[in-house]
């Protein structure tokens, strides 16, 4: 990182009146200049979300691997995952499954869609084969059609990984409660959060009523299934992820073009790897009292600002980092089409998973981010030609070269 390793303790009184825990405590990485708190959280790079630091410290991160490290549950399930065929959601499933095969558990993936699409020559999808080798089934058809598709297999569990409304996940969920399945997931959204003047999004905040996602978790909870969970997850990061985060960073900054970041660029996101919610919802799994009637922020305990990320993407590429601001409306562009974040401090805490499942997580972006780069390489994407018109229509309102 290019701010000094060591970090300062900060403690933020909540403000709110719902029921909370009456402090978050919050660890800074300050820049060597900065004497008050207000500088000192405008110039961090991550800012670590935890209990107080005496029962969880993050002031040092351990160098983690993406292998999967969960215990064996003695208790053995029959789990269906719905996945999706498209979206960054997809790869969820994929980890999932491995998750729970590792574990000893019975695993089918239905996948929507047909097995001969071209959707499928894509990871996580071309990846499926290392499912099949752990001793999972891969299957595909529509999931209105959940009976006849699974032929009447009977499952103790169910994940929904795919809809994102009432009438694509209302057949899986009524066919589920009909089958008499023991739990039921469902990976709703974080996204789903109202604006808020207060950060970190936890559990229980205002949530967008008309959201279809919102429509989806109240019915859930209308069943009465014998256990039932819903989990919100943000952006994420990891190996057979096919929608972009840090390549959008990777793109520019191996071509050697500005990075074209909207505003200050000391927004702050949640990205988390994809581990870290295979082994929250593989918790779920194997602790089904204590996860039920709960909603989970499945996210990592850490934020970053996009400078943060941009400056460990180019670490990650061994490249030099060119950073440029600009205000969306002057230079003519919609922030949503030119930058694949959202324009604004958005990031949530996981603080049901921890307290409710003893949930740890593992995300460590500046080796996650190494580990993302080696195989942006090896798919060859570091060479392929790309077209970059949005960000030239910015760097032309600013007067800036396209190339550094």
């Amino acid at each position: 990182m290019a701010t000094s390793s060591s970090f300062s303790t900060f403690s933020l009184l909540s403000q709110r009146t719902s029921p909370r825990l009456p402090t978050i405590t919050c660890s800074l990485s300050p820049l060597p200049s900065v004497s008050s708190f207000s500088q000192s959280l405008l110039s961090s790079q991550f800012l670590s979300l935890s209990q107080p630091m005496n029962k969880y410290n993050f002031s040092k991160r351990p160098n983690l691997s993406s292998k999967f490290n969960v215990v064996a549950s003695a208790d053995k399930k029959k789990v269906l995952i719905v996945n999706t065929n498209s979206g960054g959601h997809a790869v969820i499933g994929f980890y999932f499954a491995k998750e729970l095969l590792a574990s000893g558990h019975e695993v089918t993936v239905l996948t929507v869609g047909e097995e001969g699409s071209d959707k499928m020559k894509k990871p996580p999808f071309s990846r499926f084969s290392e499912l099949v080798s752990a001793g999972g089934k891969t299957i595909w058809g529509d999931p209105s059609e959940v009976e006849k598709v699974v032929g009447g297999a009977a499952f103790d569990v169910v994940l929904d990984n795919n809809g994102k409304d009432l009438d694509a996940v209302k057949p899986v969920i009524d066919w589920a409660k009909s089958a008499n399945v023991s739990q039921f997931l469902f990976i709703s959204s974080a996204g789903i959060y109202k604006t808020s003047d207060e950060v970190p999004h936890v559990e229980g905040d205002p949530v967008k009523e008309d959201a279809g996602h919102v429509t989806v978790e109240k019915y859930i909870a209308s069943l009465s299934f014998p256990s039932w969970a819903t989990f919100r997850p943000q952006y994420m990061t990891g190996s057979g992820n096919n929608k972009d985060c840090e390549e959008w960073f990777f793109d520019r900054i191996v071509r050697n073009r500005p990075v074209p970041i909207p505003g200050s660029g000391m927004q702050l996101t949640s990205i988390s790897h994809v581990r870290d919610l295979s082994s929250m919802l593989t918790l779920a799994v194997e602790k089904p009292d204590a996860a039920n009637g709960n909603i989970f922020n499945c996210v990592c305990d850490r934020a970053v600002t996009f400078n943060g990320l941009a400056k460990l993407c180019a670490q990650a590429a061994g490249s030099e980092l060119n950073i440029v601001y600009y205000d969306p409306k002057e230079a003519g562009v919609d922030a949503k089409k030119a930058f694949p974040f959202r324009n604004m401090h958005f990031y949530a805490e996981p603080r049901a998973a921890k307290e409710i499942l003893g949930w740890k997580s593992t995300t460590n972006l500046p080796e996650d981010l190494k580990e993302c780069f080696a195989e942006y390489v090896r798919i060859g994407r570091d060479k392929k030609e790309l077209k970059f018109e949005v960000d030239d229509k910015i760097l032309n309102s600013l007067k800036v070269p396209a190339s550094v």
